[in-house]
């Protein structure tokens, strides 16, 4: 047998309702609160019912805004009328759909997991945001699936606040298509032992800078290749012991220096390119580059 909500259930439907239906440019009236509230959700209330639970929810904080105008009743005094009710939201839509055209453009994450995240995305918005976005949803299905890629994430991020080691299969695509781990010698699965210390994201992929533990260089390990992810109760190497981590990792230097995330030491070179080219060449290498005045320039980038 139906039960209709109970009335302590206005304030929440009204503020589900602010949710779904209104922003800046949508609006709504207290008497069409009332037509929904009874349309959507079976509850009958007054006009002077909705008012005050939408105060309510102002004293608690969130955050609607309304308009406030005075007129004259038939009896000469003045009255205050509230009307155009909206729910001014933490994200605009431009920042929702930056957001989701970050997934989409994104290479590391797998096809079912970016469709979820574009669609608790939407969620943040209301129905018309979601009209918006139909026409982008254009996401191959044949994009490379690694289902450990988040938790991957998480466990790498808590030995880095923790400053422990992990431990993990590193994987290369074979001509199946599919990820298969490096062998060593004896032809099994190696296992890393790695010092991790930063995690980036470069060229739509996420990246671990690191130090494999056998050694004492700087290595960038792509983390949607990384597989069985172990985190170790070990101190991590401390970088002052890290060849190019001696004063620590300097973030821009490194990432200007290795735009595609290659291991090996950095290089100065020279080289010639036109002038319609400048902006291209910024954009990869930063403004550190030096540009002498010639016609066709030599350009120096550490």
């Amino acid at each position: 047998m139906y039960t209709k909500p109970p009335k302590k259930m206005i304030a929440v439907n009204i503020l589900n309702i602010l949710k779904q239906y209104t922003d800046e440019e949508h609006k709504l009236s207290q008497k069409e609160i009332v037509e929904i509230l009874e349309r959507d959700h079976q509850l009958v209330v007054d006009r002077k019912t909705v008012k005050r639970n939408l105060m309510n929810l102002i004293d608690s904080g969130y955050n609607i805004e309304f308009r406030e105008s005075t007129r004259l009743r038939k009896d000469g005094e003045e009255e205050t009328i509230y009307s155009d009710w909206y729910f001014e939201r933490e994200f605009s839509d431009a920042e929702l759909r930056l957001l989701i055209d970050s997934l989409l453009f994104s290479k590391h994450i797998p096809y079912s997991q970016c469709k979820l995240l574009i669609k608790k995305i939407e969620g943040l918005s209301n129905r018309y945001f979601s009209s918006k976005v139909k026409h982008i949803r254009n996401l191959p299905e044949e994009m490379p699936e690694n289902k450990q890629l988040f938790l991957n994430i998480e466990v790498i991020d808590e030995a880095i606040e923790k400053g422990w080691q992990v431990a993990f299969l590193y994987n290369d695509f074979g001509t199946d298509k599919k990820l298969h781990p490096r062998l060593d010698n004896n032809e099994t699965p190696r296992r890393y032992i790695i010092n991790p210390y930063q995690m980036v994201a470069t060229n739509g992929r996420y990246y671990l800078i690191c130090n494999y533990d056998k050694y004492d260089n700087v290595a960038n390990y792509r983390v949607d290749r990384i597989s069985n992810i172990e985190l170790l109760k070990v101190p991590a190497k401390p970088q002052s012991q890290v060849q190019g981590l001696e004063k620590g990792l300097d973030l821009p230097k490194h990432m200007a220096e290795h735009i595609y995330m290659f291991e090996g030491p950095s290089e100065r070179v020279t080289f010639r390119a036109n002038k319609d080219v400048v902006g291209e060449i910024i954009d990869w290498f930063g403004k550190e580059v030096r540009f002498p005045m010639n016609r066709r320039m030599r350009l120096r980038q550490r």
